[in-house]
């Protein structure tokens, strides 16, 4: 019996060291695994998706003289998509999706990964939280405005796949930006946004972290979001519509897309 008791104590003592050594095994085995590297760049091959923001049944943000985002969105990515294929990028495709915005998301995200995207490029432009909104009249219709802030902005999700890469590229964008004479939209660092606040990733060309994108977060391949400018700031809503500021964010999305494809 006393032996019995002995072997039973040494196999006890003998368990935690040998689930130690199993453990350690197992965490060796993952750390072998590595998720695939990228394929390098060619861009008349590298799938690009441009997402138009909002859908024309959820037409996002009314601008200061009463126009849909929707509207906004839809005619810079197609301006920007001709440009992209006009340097090389012919795999390039403007998504435009349908239905309510959050069965939208999915269909993007589901699009995005049945054509097994390499980079996912949402376009937006911006507006406030409601609380900042001042009435006024325009064209004898009643209409809000806030030309309290300005400036466009660029998000990343830290649960993309592809965070870093999401990264590189919404730094170039932003560089581009501010090399054209763009300012960035300082103000979603500030507590006065409230659930919009965001923590400001690169304070020198204003990319910031939103996790909660189901558009970021979601898909496959690195994914950027960029709020081209406000259309409820009144001055600014009127650069959005120019020829002007439209080609401007278009070559720069060009000129950053090919350092990125270059680098990767």
């Amino acid at each position: 019996m006393t032996a019995a008791i002995a072997v039973s104590l040494i196999s006890l003592l003998a368990l935690p060291t040998d689930q130690g050594k199993a453990a350690g095994a197992r965490k060796a085995g993952r750390a072998k695994i590595k998720p695939p590297a990228p394929e390098p760049c060619e861009p008349r091959k590298f799938r690009i998706i441009l997402d138009v923001g909002h859908t024309s049944e959820s037409q996002g943000a009314t601008s200061a003289r009463n126009d849909v985002e929707f509207g906004f969105n839809l005619h810079l990515t197609r301006l920007i998509g001709e440009r992209l294929k006009s340097a090389g990028f012919a795999a390039t495709r403007v998504l435009v999706t349908d239905g309510k915005a959050r069965p939208s998301l999915l269909k993007r995200v589901g699009t995005a990964s049945a054509a097994h995207a390499d980079f996912f490029l949402s376009i937006h432009h911006d507006s406030v939280p409601d609380k900042m909104l001042e009435p006024w009249e325009f064209e004898g219709a009643r209409s809000y405005f806030s030309d309290r802030f300005s400036g466009h902005s660029l998000f990343v999700s830290e649960r993309n796949p592809r965070f870093a890469a999401s990264l590189a590229f919404a730094r170039l964008l932003g560089r581009e930006l501010k090399e054209k004479g763009l300012q960035y939209a300082t103000q979603y660092s500030l507590p006065v946004m409230g659930r919009y606040r965001h923590p400001l990733l690169d304070k020198d060309v204003g990319v910031y972290r939103y996790d909660g994108l189901v558009v970021l977060s979601q898909t496959r391949s690195a994914a950027v979001l960029l709020e081209a400018g406000s259309i409820i700031n009144r001055d600014e809503e009127m650069a959005m519509n120019s020829p002007e500021r439209q080609e401007l964010i278009a070559t720069a999305v060009v000129t950053a897309m090919r350092a990125y494809c270059e680098r990767r």
